[in-house]
């Protein structure tokens, strides 16, 4: 666990996704990555997210941080497994450093398809 070349390609695409989706100030697609229910704990602040609505409305709320950021890079290591669901440490970086890290616990629904379920900040 942990080293870069054991990241599933899943999960490699599933961010570079996200990345694509930030870059772009598209949040809609970003609302799609999330699961509903789903489950932000930022410090003093847990956010029960219970429609793609709210998700997307956060993020719109957000765009002001990511201002001018053109590229995004990221290095995930895996930190847990468990059936249909996985945690996945992710260190953003752009600008030459890394500027926010984050666990994302990722849950597959009854199709298959992996969503964000809890997204919790980590100290960079």
């Amino acid at each position: 666990m942990g080293h870069h070349d054991q990241v599933p390609s899943f999960i490699h695409d599933f961010f570079v996704q996200y990345a694509d989706a930030l870059l772009d100030r598209n949040a809609d697609a970003l609302a799609e990555l999330y699961s509903v229910p789903a489950l932000i704990l930022f410090p003093g602040n847990h956010i029960a997210v219970n429609s793609r609505g709210q998700t997307r409305e956060f993020f719109a709320s957000a765009w002001g941080q990511y201002e001018g950021i053109e590229s995004l890079s990221n290095d995930i290591e895996i930190v847990g497994e468990a059936p249909a669901t996985l945690w996945a440490d992710v260190a953003w970086s752009w600008q030459g450093e890394v500027r926010e890290r984050f666990i994302y616990q990722l849950a597959q629904d009854a199709d298959r398809e992996w969503s964000i379920a809890v997204l919790t900040p980590l100290t960079v």
